[in-house]
């Protein structure tokens, strides 16, 4: 049992007070007590003392009844069932160096970010993973409807977090599917979110593969068709340098719209364009909201019952038994 306004309770206090102040004192007497006893009779004569303190009686009553109603009692439980419509959406997101340059600005991987955010704020129902990727893979966030949680996590994300660079595409691939592939039912999505820059394995076959088991692969290119150089960004955030193949030449970073249309397109999902314009998460929420829903998740809630209602009625009913029950003695007939 719990009340919503608990505080209430404490006009309980001064209630006692009453009651106690009622107990002892001595009725009518307390009444002009220096009154001669034929006054007394003449003016309390036909007042009865007995029912006024049942009046009393039944209006503190009500009134304790009135304060536990509106301080909120909340008793038992109540269960109830919830349902979520949605789709698994794992985002595999590349944190190699070359994300980090700024052909997009402020740079590909704050791009990134910032619209992924906004894609996951967008998301009713739907439950959502993160897999980082560099040279090796890892699942930075199982499957959750946490959105919160998955934004905090998402905010984290840098290219300093994985230390074997690179750009493994079909490994935070395969770590994806096998994160949507522990049921056999379709609702499930994987968004590709890098640059496409030094791409290793067999991706394609891997989107093949997916789509065979229900899985869309979508994937969303970050960089411009000029491309960048890549900045080297020390430990406190500052910048160094330029990034250097062995020979000391200046590394340019392209987007590779090429290899993710063609991942888009075998893994029969969309390739989408992350650009300096406007606001590009619009689109990918659009393909994932035009997928057939189902219930992902169905719990049972358990919550206390508000039960002020009761109370409520008895105060209404003993404030009105008080104010109905009358203190004057009814004269009898053979009296008169």
């Amino acid at each position: 049992m719990t009340f919503n306004n608990i505080w209430l309770l404490f006009l309980i206090a001064p209630m006692i007070l009453l009651v106690l102040a009622e107990l002892y004192e001595d009725g009518i007497d307390q009444i002009f007590p220096n009154a001669i006893s034929r006054i007394k009779d003449h003016n309390y004569g036909r007042f009865n003392y007995d029912k006024h303190r049942l009046k009393f009686v039944l209006f503190i009553s009500g009134f304790f009844c009135l304060i536990l109603s509106a301080a909120g009692p909340q008793f038992g439980t109540k269960v109830r069932k919830v349902e979520r419509q949605g789709v698994d959406l794992v985002i595999t997101f590349d944190t190699s160096i070359s994300m980090d340059a700024q052909d997009i600005k402020p740079s590909r991987i704050e791009k990134a970010k910032f619209e992924i955010s906004k894609l996951i704020q967008s998301l009713r129902g739907d439950r959502v993973s993160i897999i980082v990727f560099a040279g090796t893979s890892h699942l930075y966030l199982p499957l959750t409807t946490d959105y919160e949680a998955a934004l905090l996590f998402l905010h984290a994300i840098d290219t300093r977090m994985i230390p074997n660079q690179g750009t493994s595409i079909s490994s935070a691939m395969k770590k994806a599917i096998d994160l949507v592939s522990k049921d056999d039912d379709k609702y499930k999505v994987v968004l590709l979110v890098t640059d496409g820059e030094d791409h290793e394995g067999d991706a394609i076959a891997l989107a093949k593969k997916a789509s065979s088991m229900g899985i869309e692969i979508h994937t969303i290119g970050i960089g411009s068709n000029t491309g960048s150089l890549i900045p080297l960004v020390s430990q406190n955030g500052n910048q160094i340098e330029y990034k250097r193949d062995n020979s000391g030449k200046l590394i340019t970073s392209i987007l590779n719209k090429n290899i993710l249309k063609d991942i888009a397109s075998a893994g029969n999902g969309k390739f989408f364009h992350f650009s300096n314009n406007g606001q590009n998460y619009t689109d990918v929420n659009k393909a994932i909201d035009s997928m057939e829903k189902r219930a992902i998740n169905s719990h049972e809630y358990s919550e206390y019952e508000e039960r002020y209602q009761p109370l409520a009625f008895v105060s209404f009913l003993l404030f009105t038994i008080s104010f109905i029950v009358p203190t004057r003695i009814r004269y009898i007939e053979n009296d008169l």
